[in-house]
């Protein structure tokens, strides 16, 4: 009889490997993200606007005068790239809901950005559009 070796490694074995390092990132991705927590109350933050399927709350580090984060209530979605795919129709009541809160905290003018990805600066992989307003000029636009 010919024995085949384990093809995953047990609980008492912690030895890095390619299947340990898959558990971590799944392990990581099945937490609540920050906005989700947020929702369900366990993380306090002023909700600004609010549809069936979206809310709005202020950033907590803004890089403008106005910043807002519009965030979907599902975490199905990590970036606007599976958003747009995934459910156009949410995408849109999120560019809804950013506009009617640049109209309550700005004056209407507004640059909607969706960071995708770490190298473009997304920190919070439960997909999000800053909403920026406020003595914005193109210069502005770099990092």
């Amino acid at each position: 009889m010919t024995s085949v070796a384990p093809t995953s490694r047990g609980p008492c074995d912690t030895t890095p490997g390619p299947m340990s390092e898959a558990v971590t990132r799944l392990d990581a991705m099945s937490e609540p993200s920050i906005f989700t927590r947020i929702l369900q109350g366990e993380i306090p933050a002023e909700i600004v606007g609010e549809t069936e399927n979206v809310f709005a709350i202020r950033d907590i580090a803004p890089q403008a005068p106005v910043h807002l984060l519009v965030i979907p209530k599902t975490p199905q979605y990590r970036n606007v790239v599976e958003l747009a795919a995934g459910d156009p129709d949410l995408l849109t009541e999120v560019v809804g809901l950013a506009n009617t809160v640049a109209a309550e905290y700005a004056d209407g003018d507004f640059r909607l950005v969706f960071n995708t990805g770490e190298g473009a600066g997304q920190t919070v992989f439960h997909v999000h559009a800053h909403v920026l307003a406020g003595d914005l000029n193109e210069k502005s636009l770099g990092g």
